[in-house]
């Protein structure tokens, strides 16, 4: 009998042990974990900010090509070319009278 509570003193530390052991397993698990969740949360967070800023810059964009399109028909029409013969080229339709300021009045 003195054998079998020697055995029953061995099983048990050894239950202990083990139990012991599988505890830190588990336990240092659930640190890497959390560990890792966190970062990943920052990583996230970092992802939704660029996001914003790339929707922003998309809108942005959109609003551009939408403007490069009406100057794009503006730029086809008569009353642009006027403009532009006028300013640039000095030019006057034939029935316009140019009148310059006499200088010195």
């Amino acid at each position: 009998m003195v054998r079998r509570s020697r055995l029953k003193k061995r099983d048990k530390w050894g239950n202990r042990i083990a139990l012991i052991g599988v505890t830190l397993v588990v336990a240092s698990l659930a640190v890497v974990v959390n560990l890792k969740s966190a970062s990943l949360k920052e990583k996230d967070l970092a992802y939704q900010i660029r996001e914003e800023s790339l929707l922003a810059q998309k809108e942005e964009e959109e609003k551009r090509k939408s403007e490069l399109e009406e100057r794009k028909v503006y730029v086809q029409t008569k009353q642009y070319i006027e403009e532009v013969a006028k300013e640039k080229l000095g030019l006057v339709n034939p029935d316009e009278i140019l009148l310059k300021p006499v200088e010195g009045q």
